[in-house]
Order: structure tokens, then C-alpha cells, then sequence
């Protein structure tokens, strides 16, 4: 792959990651009102899936679906974390180093935007879950590029 073609995928990839950290935080500064009528939106929607499938729904709450959403979000944070930083000339301790401050400080800070929101507030345990879902997508991107690595040694 060219320089060029290398410089075109850490902008997009960095540019994807930096959007998508926006949206994290515009969604934060929707007010608990609006945020509620869109989660149970989203309810209504999961409810109707898991009952045509002959499924009990009777587990999924309002609350599971926000928090769901909420390891989701950040899930997907990870996987662009992971997939931006692997393509930085970086040694693999200050790659680690990056990638552990943005998964907290991102998860603090929006929770912290949280504060002065109408009817929301910033919950420890939403800093706690969001980096689970970091965790689990930097994992799936680590265990996607070891199977890759493993299958084409295989070939070998």
C-alpha cells in the first residue's frame, strides 16, 4: 500500500472515530425527555422482535434497553479505537497507553456532559459499562485480527 493510500486510511479512520465521539455526545446532550420517548421507541421495536420470534419479552425493560445501548455504543468505539490506532507508528506500550486514556476519559467526559442536561444526570456505572463495551470491541477486533494472522499462517 502507498504512503498516500496509508495517510487516506488513518485520516478516515481517525475522522470516523473523532464523528462518531460527537455523536456519543450530541446523544448525551439530549434532553431525559426525548430520550426516553426515543428508548421506548427502540423498546417497542425489541419487544416485537423477541415476541415474533415465540420468545417470553417479558424481561426487557425501558432500562435494559438503554443500558444495552449504552455498552452497544461504545462497543462499536472500541472496534474504531482499535482499528485507528493499529494504523499509527506507535510502540505497542504508548498504543495501549492512548487507547486505556481515551476508553476512560470519553466514558467520563460523557457522563460528565450528562450533568448539565435537562432531567439527565452522570452515573458512575454508565462510566463503568461504557468501558466494558470499549473492552469487548477492542476484544473482537484483537480476536478478528489473530484469526486472520493464525488462517493465513495456515496457508504457509
Amino acid at each position: 500500500m502507498s504512503k498516500e493510500a496509508d495517510r487516506q486510511k488513518k485520516w478516515i479512520w481517525t475522522m470516523s472515530v473523532v464523528l462518531y465521539v460527537g455523536f456519543i455526545f450530541h446523544n448525551s446532550m439530549t434532553p431525559a425527555i426525548e430520550s426516553s420517548r426515543q428508548s421506548g421507541q427502540v423498546l417497542i421495536m425489541v419487544l416485537e422482535a423477541v415476541e415474533s420470534m415465540g420468545l417470553d419479552s417479558g424481561w426487557i425493560t425501558e432500562y435494559f434497553v438503554r443500558k444495552m445501548a449504552h455498552f452497544g455504543e461504545y462497543a462499536l468505539l472500541g472496534l474504531g479505537l482499535s482499528m485507528t490506532l493499529r494504523l499509527y507508528a506507535l510502540s505497542a506500550g504508548v498504543r495501549r497507553s492512548v487507547h486505556a486514556w481515551l476508553g476512560l476519559m470519553i466514558p467520563f467526559a460523557d457522563e460528565t456532559i450528562q450533568l448539565f442536561v435537562e432531567g439527565r444526570s452522570g452515573q458512575i456505572s454508565d462510566v463503568w459499562l461504557d468501558m466494558a463495551g470499549i473492552f469487548a470491541g477492542s476484544l473482537a477486533v484483537m480476536t478478528g485480527l489473530w484469526l486472520r494472522q493464525t488462517r493465513r499462517q495456515g496457508r504457509e
